[in-house]
């Protein structure tokens, strides 16, 4: 029962990586179209800053672990968010200070329509299931 569990969580986890990364490219090539290369390098930068942070979260909460207890389990979310705020606000000022985006505006979109797909997955993602559980 708890290996079903985690390979439904592993599956969570990589589709929602896929749908972030879908979004990325949509607005990448948006972008592109509407800005050339300086809107949709902007627009990769801004998902960048969106996706590195929550790929270091996954990777230090064990989300994918099965072998950690409750109370673990609960320590490492929260370091893992605390270091996931960190990272987020050294890459916006290092990003800022070393490379600025050429259009703030594809930079910005980028990063919001990264972060909410991330927000809004359990509703993106969501499996229709049925009220019975029948053996």
């Amino acid at each position: 029962m708890q290996r079903n569990r985690f390979k439904r969580r592993r599956g969570y986890v990589y589709r929602l990586a896929v749908a972030q990364v879908s979004v990325s490219l949509a607005c990448l090539l948006s972008g592109l179209a509407a800005g050339g290369g300086s809107g949709a390098l902007s627009a990769l930068k801004g998902a960048l800053v969106a996706i590195i942070p929550q790929g270091l979260f996954v990777l230090r909460a064990g989300i994918l672990n099965p072998r950690l207890g409750a109370l673990q389990g609960a320590k490492r979310l929260l370091r893992a968010e605390m270091g996931k705020f960190g990272l987020t606000v050294a890459l916006f000022t290092l990003l800022f200070v070393v490379a600025p985006p050429s259009n703030p505006a594809f930079f910005f979109i980028a990063y919001v329509a990264v972060v909410l797909t991330h927000w809004l997955g359990p509703w993106l993602l969501r499996r229709h299931r049925s009220t019975y559980r029948g053996n």
